[in-house]
């Protein structure tokens, strides 16, 4: 085997390089022996060099096979370290499911980060925390409010089921190579308590989807659900607003109208 790998960009793959970086992120994490933690896409191990010395039992997973096999090499003194040869978004993470609930850690390759998340949240209640290297962009999305170019679908979602804290801006020089966009460590934590619940979370994804795919419609042409339901949310929402101009609660509180819609009609 070459020991040199060079960058794959059907992988996404831009290595972590700057050290004063990978201190910082290895301090916000704090891992623990005790830890069920998870690394997506380690790469060569910048991140990894740290995390199997604080947690030796820990588990990676990675999608390239000739860093599979420089991360065996690697590591072959910590023996209860695993390296999954496997694509993250098509991984069952219930496959990892111990008495402690899963910590994941990545330097994600930008195009995953999204399906990603989603994938995620729909076992959430396998997750402790994530911490995650995400573009810019897309760490802005988590966190946006209502009324900005930023706010979506994604952030509806992820601050539903998540409480998010951008912790490190990191420049694009931290990299090798260098990508053309900066990019976020960004902490997520399931809610212990959500701040407001849902009857039907599938009904809300949906709701939410829907709504956001006609972002410049009026809620009263974007929301797709019968005329009875609409009139029902008339007395709770102003269906002339945009989806951009809900928050997270409102579109919580149109889900359960039309789920309650829904039951009564049965």
């Amino acid at each position: 085997m070459n020991p040199v790998h060079h960058p794959r960009k059907r992988f996404g793959q831009n290595f972590l390089a700057d050290k004063a970086i990978i201190e910082k992120i290895i301090s916000f994490v704090n891992a623990t022996g005790e830890d069920n933690l998870i690394e997506i896409g380690p790469g060569k191990g910048a991140l990894t060099d740290f995390l199997v010395s604080l947690c030796p039992k820990m588990q990676a997973i990675e999608v390239d096979r000739e860093l599979v096999q420089l991360l065996k090499k690697k590591y072959s003194r910590f023996k209860d370290f695993l390296v999954h040869e496997q694509d993250a978004l098509k991984t069952d993470y219930a496959n990892f499911k111990s008495d402690s609930k899963l910590r994941l850690i990545g330097n994600l390759p930008y195009n995953i980060s999204t399906p990603l998340l989603f994938q995620i949240i729909s076992q959430i209640e396998l997750i402790k925390d994530l911490h995650f290297m995400l573009q810019k962009e897309v760490a802005s999305r988590l966190v946006a409010d209502p009324k900005t170019k930023e706010y979506g679908r994604l952030s509806v979602i992820v601050q539903y089921h998540f409480k998010v804290l951008p912790l490190i801006a990191v420049p694009p020089s931290a990299f090798r190579p260098i990508p053309q966009v900066e990019s976020t460590f960004t902490r997520l934590v399931p809610h212990q308590k959500k701040p407001t619940v849902a009857f039907c979370e599938k009904l809300l994804n949906q709701i939410v989807k829907g709504c956001f795919q006609k972002r410049r419609k009026i809620l009263r042409n974007s929301l797709d659900c019968p005329q009875s339901a609409l009139i029902m949310l008339e007395n709770e929402i102003d269906l002339s607003r945009r989806p951009e101009d809900l928050s997270v609660a409102d579109f919580v509180k149109i889900s359960n109208i039309v789920h309650l819609k829904r039951e009564s009609n049965k």
